[in-house]
């Protein structure tokens, strides 16, 4: 088993040398791209014809094999191109179309067929609230919404609210005893049974067309939109497929060979984390497993049940995990990858999947933002038992440096911003050049707002947040936006919003509020104020009211370290 530096460095060579699966070009500028591959999200996906009846996603609302898939995203995006006069949409290339919904198969049908079409897929945080929602959709300004029955009711109002000219058709699934009616509203199930011969609509692609718009909040508290070519998402792809190469190969095995075990895939669909497992999966024409939300003893037994050989989940849910087969005395005998992303896993997560499992399972994690597109580095099997701590090495079409404050690059071991330049990188924000401009140097680095170090075999460890940003159990909670809702309280004189630690979650939101005299706000009342405006899991969960002024230094900012202090 291949674990050292060395033997690493060797069989990465050997899947990057020129003409390997692997290699890589530089262009004019030095920026690394993949050589080999798909150009394009609908050419990739029009590989996965070939699949034909194996099963693609496995889910309580529905099942799909992948020529089912291909055949009702194929018929979809023939739909989206259709004049309205012969049954269509009457969309065009560029046009974006939104997705929200829980993780059902239909999430993955509407996806694939905004690319099929040329269109641009914007898929949306499904647990924002209808004023969340609307912002985006004002944002974006969509010609076509692919929604679940719950998400219709949170679009309605603005649907309402649009001009007739300007109202863009949405297609509903799953309403679960909701009615979704209007004008340009369809159902998805009174859709045409899909021709699996026809195939998708004749459409240029171009490598350098926007693909997606994901949106991230910003330190401006406004969500943004991160918008990524073709090209960034074919580094997307490849990615994983690299390190489950170098994974192979360091355990002898070659890669594509010995059995495909399904995965359980607990990211919602929106998170760039699972667009790692579902680019993974299509790729080998694996199997993916869906939940509709986490149940520890549940995906217990969806393990049992499907023979999962692959976990994927933030370490919150790993943990859960564990703990419960640790109670069960369950060994989970199928179970071969543990693999978890969305947020920075806690060193002693590999230790007692170690202890549990011996190593039978390889561990795995992994470090990426929603501007790379997900993992642009991995830590797996003996080197992450050795070093638990770092994220990895990144993958071979992604440059990673350590920056001091004035952008001079440090050495090894060296604390600094991390900066990251590559194929895999969003092109810049929706309608923001000045959001763009100050995320991104001349010459194509991303400052990702993370303080890290990187050692002197290549190893990244990212060791705190320059961004004031909160990671609850994968999700991103942008402290400035928390704070403007709770301002928005006639009584709140003062907020500042902190992460502080959570067992499980790894933090959790907590703010200091200020009231005025007299005023019979408490913490309750704040918590009930801000779930008005916030998606749940941005709500405080630990909230201090007092009267007294909150500590400030001499240029007038909140001391939130010392707020941090005093919540622990």
């Amino acid at each position: 088993m291949a674990s050292s530096p060395e033997d690493l460095r060797a069989l990465d060579a050997l899947l990057t040398a020129p003409g390997a699966p692997f290699a890589v070009v530089a262009d004019e500028a030095g920026r690394l791209s993949y050589a080999e591959g798909p150009r394009t999200l609908r050419e990739f996906a029009e590989t996965t014809w070939a699949f034909g009846d194996t099963p693609f996603l496995i889910a309580d609302s529905g099942r799909l094999t992948y020529g089912e898939f291909f055949a009702g995203a194929s018929a979809l995006a023939r739909r989206f191109l259709a004049a309205e006069d012969e049954g269509g949409y009457g969309l065009r290339p560029g046009d974006r179309a939104v997705i929200a919904m829980r993780n059902h198969p239909e999430w993955q049908v509407g996806f694939w067929a905004a690319q099929l079409a040329g269109l641009v897929a914007v898929p949306l945080n499904s647990w924002w609230t209808a004023d969340e929602i609307a912002y985006a959709l004002d944002d974006c300004r969509p010609r076509v919404l692919i929604v679940d029955g719950e998400r219709y009711e949170r679009v309605a109002p603005w649907l309402a609210a649009a001009k007739d000219g300007e109202r863009p058709w949405t297609l509903v699934c799953h309403e679960e005893g909701r009615e979704a009616v209007g004008p340009r509203v369809e159902r998805y199930g009174d859709l045409p049974v899909a021709d699996p011969l026809l195939g998708p609509p004749d459409v240029d692609v171009s490598p350098e067309a926007d693909a997606t718009i994901l949106y991230t909040s910003g330190t401006t508290g406004r969500p943004k939109g991160a918008v990524a070519t073709h090209h960034a998402h074919m580094a997307a792809i490849a990615n994983p497929r690299y390190f489950a190469a170098l994974s192979s190969l360091g355990r002898g095995v070659m890669p594509g060979q010995g059995p495909l075990l399904p995965g359980l895939l607990t990211f919602p669909f929106f998170h760039v984390a699972a667009f790692t497992g579902f680019y993974a999966a299509m790729a080998a024409g694996g199997t993916l497993v869906l939940m509709r939300k986490w149940d520890t003893d549940a995906a217990l037994a969806l393990i049992r049940e499907h023979g999962i050989g692959s976990f994927g989940g933030v370490p919150a849910t790993a943990l859960q995990l564990l703990a419960r087969a640790d109670e069960l005395d369950d060994d989970l005998p199928t179970l071969t990858m543990f693999n978890t992303g969305g947020a920075a896993a806690p060193p002693e997560l590999v230790a007692r999947l170690t202890a549990r499992f011996g190593d039978r399972v390889e561990p795995r994690n992994g470090y990426g933002l929603t501007e790379t597109l997900g993992g642009i580095s991995a830590n797996f099997g003996e080197q992450y038992r050795r070093v638990p701590g770092s994220v990895g090495r990144p993958a071979p079409a992604v440059e990673a440096r350590v920056v001091d404050p004035g952008g001079a690059v440090l050495g090894a071991g060296e604390v600094g911003e991390l900066w990251l330049r590559g194929q895999c990188l969003i092109r810049g924000y929706w309608d923001d050049p000045g959001a763009t401009s100050a995320a991104f140097t001349g010459d194509g680095w991303f400052r990702t707002g993370d303080l890290a170090e990187i050692s002197s075999d290549g190893l990244i460890s990212v060791v705190d947040r320059i961004k004031d940003m909160v990671i609850r159990g994968g999700e991103n909670v942008y402290c400035v936006e928390v704070e403007g809702v709770l301002h928005g309280h006639p009584d709140v004189l003062e907020a500042a919003v902190v992460g502080v630690p959570h067992p499980l979650l790894g933090e959790v939101v907590a703010a200091v509020v200020r009231v005025r005299g007299g005023s019979g706000l408490d913490s309750a009342g704040v918590r009930e104020f801000a779930a008005r405006g916030l998606a749940g899991f941005k709500v405080p969960e630990r909230v201090v009211v007092q009267e007294g002024a909150l500590p400030r230094n001499a240029t007038g900012k909140v001391l939130k370290r010392e707020l941090r202090r005093g919540l622990l």
